[in-house]
């Protein structure tokens, strides 16, 4: 039995590592491409990632929310770092100056999640996310993270160049045909086989993938160590580059709520504040090392909720398991290096099923929401607008303001910002509506 159970473990905990390190590995590579790294400093990035990963998912477990949900370097800040990079020569910057004024602007959104965290404002901001609100939320965020990893399996590369920026229908045969397997097998395989459908997936489809298409090769580089590798943060500093960065800081407690709001009910319980202000305060110190190790900041991966309704293994101690291997790798070059030789397509393949799953969430949330003409209105035009502005291309902001662009221009980012707005308009009209209500009971319990 205890052979069993530590079995079980081990293989959760691998199916974990492969998460933790298909959801990891692009964004790093991405971020050293745009801000014109060396091999060598992409590689310290590449590492350090795995290693503050691993460990901010094993500290959030035990110490933070205590619920098997990935910490990891957020999307919505990953996408604008990328815009930042494309609009820096408009915003006459060189991409060290741009560093460094993210790097100022991540330290302060960092102080000021710790504060949040510390202070307990944690539990009052939550009541900003209603169910509207995370409806909408929940919905940008499957379709912007789908939408990443179609582009994978298709073979398009992010961050490339533009010859990277083609589908490779052969590539994406094989990726369709891994997704359709663990799909396949996540419904209709018995339990003890369907929650390793992921791991099943992405060592069967890594093989497939060798052996159509060869292995995939690394280049090498001197491992560079050193402190704010995208840029120092001395002279030259830009005052809108660090507000946006706070800008970005603070909307990025979204995908704090979002975690651990939609595994309320995966774990039978709503999250307490003491779980919230634990997680922010793990969260903010994550986002001050980031600043200055030159990563994308930290925040509870909304996509765990996905990731846990398929494999149906909430446990902590896999989890942490799989974290801390995944820090392990990260400190042996030779064995992350080897990781990143997974083929893109394939981790996309597999992502894509898991994140599918967050429609699920989505009109769980809308599901709670009274369908009259004004809560369709209000949940209808972020939605739309947000999904609008996520397919249209990056030349047509370029009349906007360019500091205005990766704000605007951030399709995910404008409907959370649009739903929240909507929905203090809303609570804002019902306040009166209650006291004139209230009033005239008491007028009429006077009169009787």
């Amino acid at each position: 039995m205890r052979y069993q159970i530590a079995l079980r473990s081990g293989l959760s905990g691998l199916q974990w590592l492969f998460f933790l390190f298909t959801n990891t590995v692009v964004i790093p590579i991405t971020v050293g491409a745009a801000f014109g790294l060396p091999q060598g400093r992409i590689q310290f990035l590449i590492q350090c990632s795995f290693v503050l990963t691993g460990l901010a998912c094993a500290a959030q477990a035990w110490l933070g929310h205590r619920r098997s949900v990935m910490e990891g370097q957020s999307g919505l800040w990953w996408g604008v770092i990328l815009s930042l990079c494309a609009a820096a020569p408009s915003l006459g910057l060189s991409l060290p100056q741009l560093g460094g004024s993210l790097a100022v602007g991540i330290l302060i959104s960092g102080v000021l999640t710790i504060l949040i965290g510390v202070c307990g404002l944690a539990a009052p901001l939550s009541r900003l996310f209603t169910p509207g609100v995370m409806a909408v939320f929940m919905f940008l965020l499957g379709c912007r993270l789908n939408t990443i990893f179609l582009e994978g399996m298709l073979g398009i590369s992010a961050g490339g160049n533009s010859d990277s920026a083609l589908i490779r229908p052969g590539i994406f045969g094989l990726a369709a045909a891994v997704a359709l397997f663990v799909a396949v097998l996540s419904v209709k395989a018995r339990p003890a086989i369907a929650q390793y459908a992921l791991l099943i997936g992405i060592v069967g489809g890594w093989a497939l993938h060798r052996l159509v298409f060869g292995a995939e090769t690394q280049a090498a580089g001197q491992l560079e160590w050193g402190w704010f590798p995208l840029g120092q943060p001395t002279g030259g500093l830009d005052v809108g580059v660090i507000g946006i960065a706070v800008i970005a800081g603070l909307i990025n407690a979204s995908n704090t709520f979002g975690a651990l709001k939609g595994t309320d009910e995966i774990y039978e319980q709503e999250a307490g504040s003491g779980q919230y202000r634990r997680s922010f305060t793990i969260s903010g110190i994550l986002a001050v090392l980031s600043g200055m190790l030159g990563l994308v900041p930290y925040a509870p991966y909304v996509s765990s909720v996905g990731f846990l309704l398929q494999t149906r293994i909430r446990d902590r101690l896999p989890f942490v398991l799989g974290g801390l291997l995944f820090a392990g790798i990260g400190l042996v070059p030779a064995v992350s290096g080897m990781l990143t030789t997974l083929p893109l397509s394939i981790g996309s393949a597999v992502l894509l099923v898991t994140y599918l799953r967050l429609l699920g969430s989505s009109l769980t949330y809308f599901g709670q929401i009274r369908m009259d003409t004004a809560n369709i209105y209000r949940t209808a035009a972020p939605l739309f607008v947000g999904l609008i502005l996520m397919g249209m291309p990056a030349s047509y902001f370029a009349s906007l303001p360019p500091l205005l662009r990766p704000l605007l221009g951030n399709g995910l980012l404008v409907g959370i910002m649009l739903a929240l707005l909507l929905d203090r308009m809303r609570s804002r009209t019902r306040e009166p509506e209650q006291a004139d209500t209230n009033t005239a009971g008491e007028a009429n319990t006077k009169e009787e």
